[in-house]
């Protein structure tokens, strides 16, 4: 385990982003751009996103490594939707976002997407690639050369 500060972990971020959406919209809703049955839609991208977060729990769980960012990983986890993503979890979030971007309708919600990918982008992520660079070497080196980080 990696010592040092508490930090925050992606899920907190991902509900503090879905609190700010919900809280732009009811407060601040901007031009409804979508409106009922259509915002129903928003379940398409929520749901994938879910599964795809699931799928890769799952990965990690099968490869007896861990999901918390902060933790030193056992393996490095390469199969299933690590071979489209580097990291899938956190594509997953921002569709769960997107898709709540939709069934909220309106167009001031639409700002906690990239401001959570932002986030993540720039406080988890490196953090995550310099650990594994560390501990995988050339593995890791030679995945990154193959996988995107995002899509």
């Amino acid at each position: 385990m990696v010592s040092g500060p508490r930090r925050i972990v992606p899920p907190v971020y991902l509900v503090l982003h879905m609190m700010l959406m919900v809280l732009l919209h009811m407060t601040m809703p901007g031009p409804t751009w979508l409106r009922s049955p259509w915002t129903f839609a928003g379940a398409v991208p929520a749901l994938v996103g879910l599964t795809l977060g699931l799928l890769a729990v799952w990965r990690f769980k099968s490869a007896g490594t861990t999901i918390r960012p902060f933790q030193e990983s056992r393996s490095l986890v390469v199969a299933g939707p690590y071979r489209i993503s580097r990291n899938p979890m956190y594509l997953g979030m921002t569709l769960l976002l997107i898709g709540l971007a939709i069934s909220l309708g309106t167009t001031t919600p639409w700002i906690g997407i990239p401001s959570f990918v932002f986030v993540i982008d720039r406080l988890i992520i490196p953090h995550e690639e310099a650990a594994l660079a560390d501990k995988f070497g050339n593995d890791f080196a030679q995945y990154r050369t193959r996988v995107r980080r995002w899509l």
